[in-house]
């Protein structure tokens, strides 16, 4: 075997480079992403899963009366009003007027049930969160307002019955929309991954 020689070539020295070697960008969807462990990721997916039948029933209840909150023979499909009830009996608040005029109003009762129905498929199928958390901070935030928890005496002077002067349920289901939002939860036991792949939503990242 021969071995071939160079004995003129120059031998050079490189002195390690000071830059930062260029990486290529992420995709989008990873940019974004939140770094959760299995079990983590398994906690926030039953809760918006849960969280999701909490909206989808109340959507249900409300249309065919099945005997809960709504009385049988009183669901929207009977003639009932989802709003009017509950708006008609605020008894305190700022908007204590506002509500009362928009109770029972067809708007009104189209806008709540559409709100809960798309609210409570996007957290069940994981896809929409971001839309979900921003329509649900919303209605929860009116709903707030109805029942507002810093009076201590209704509109008559009774007692309003408050247990918490600013935390009720109403702040901790927006809470939870928003961080379900953030979290990106609706990748596991969800369609969340394959609706981010999709072309229209990879060009509109408010529909993640």
């Amino acid at each position: 075997m021969a071995v071939h020689e160079h004995p003129h070539r120059n031998v050079r020295f490189h002195l390690p480079s000071m830059r930062r070697p260029v990486t290529a960008p992420r995709p989008a969807d990873e940019t974004n992403a939140v770094v959760l462990t299995t079990a983590a990721a398994h906690v926030l997916a039953g809760l918006r899963v849960l969280t999701g039948f909490v909206f989808l029933w109340a959507f249900l209840d409300k249309t065919f009366g099945f005997g809960y909150a709504t009385a049988s023979g009183k669901g929207w499909i009977d003639g009932g009003s989802p709003t009017k009830g509950f708006l008609s009996s605020v008894a305190v608040g700022p908007m204590e007027s506002t509500f009362h005029d928009w109770a029972g109003a067809g708007w009104a009762d189209w806008l709540f049930m559409l709100g809960l129905l798309g609210i409570g498929v996007a957290l069940i199928a994981g896809v929409g969160l971001r839309l979900a958390a921003v329509a649900g901070t919303a209605m929860m935030a009116l709903m707030w307002m109805a029942e507002w928890p810093p009076a201590k005496h209704l509109s008559d002077g009774s007692l309003s019955m408050s247990t918490n002067p600013f935390a009720d349920y109403h702040l901790i289901y927006a809470v939870v929309l928003i961080a379900l939002a953030a979290a990106g939860a609706g990748a596991t036991w969800g369609l969340g991954k394959a609706w981010a792949r999709l072309p229209f939503v990879s060009r509109n990242r408010w529909l993640l």
